[in-house]
């Protein structure tokens, strides 16, 4: 047994949560419970998440040191709109717990349905690698004049133009030309996405 079974075994027993409750609550299997509580695997950030969540403990609880190296806090700046732009861009003082593998900056909760084809839902955490000019075709967040928004970039610098696609037919293109490029700005490149629990 591992510290980390150890330690889901000790707070489920403290919870009085059993195997098929925790699964019931996570949508993780039974199966992978079990074996998760039997030290055959140890689960990748968004398990860990889900199963703190559903513990009512914070996730470094299950965590020892060695399995705190594998994971990393992101820092949620708040909400980004998937339709119209609408968005504050604040730190909202909340986090999200992901695994070192993804190599982002700081992370926004989608709202709105314009990138549904792109598989990014209401309630998605997106994760974002800071910059500002991506790849056409790349997915960023972009600023409008104080609101945000995630779509597809396409920058034609020889004409002025950019143009923002969403990934929804019942949205129409963003574009702007000339000097209204002066009130665009793009905050970040998607690198990841986490599906919401809800």
């Amino acid at each position: 047994m591992n510290c980390f079974s150890h330690n889901l075994n000790s707070i489920m027993q403290e919870k009085k949560v059993k195997a098929c409750d925790l699964s019931r609550m996570t949508g993780i299997s039974k199966a992978r419970i079990s074996q998760y509580m039997h030290g055959i695997y140890i689960p990748k950030a968004q398990a860990m998440e889900d199963i703190a969540f559903a513990l009512g403990v914070p996730s470094e609880r299950l965590m020892n040191s060695e399995h705190v190296a594998r994971y990393k806090r992101m820092r949620i700046l708040g909400d980004i709109s998937c339709g119209i732009p609408s968005f504050a861009y604040e730190e909202n003082g909340e986090s999200v717990i992901t695994d070192t593998g993804i190599d982002a900056d700081f992370c926004l909760i989608a709202k709105g349905d314009s990138m549904k084809d792109a598989r990014i839902y209401e309630g998605d955490t997106v994760f974002l690698k800071e910059c500002d000019m991506v790849n056409n075709g790349d997915i960023a967040a972009v600023i409008i004049d104080d609101e945000a928004t995630l779509k597809r970039v396409y920058y034609y610098p020889e004409i002025e133009k950019i143009v923002l696609i969403p990934e929804n037919p019942k949205y129409e293109p963003l574009i702007y030309v000339g000097e209204e490029l002066n009130k665009i700005r793009i905050i970040g490149r998607a690198v990841a996405f986490r599906a919401s629990l809800l």
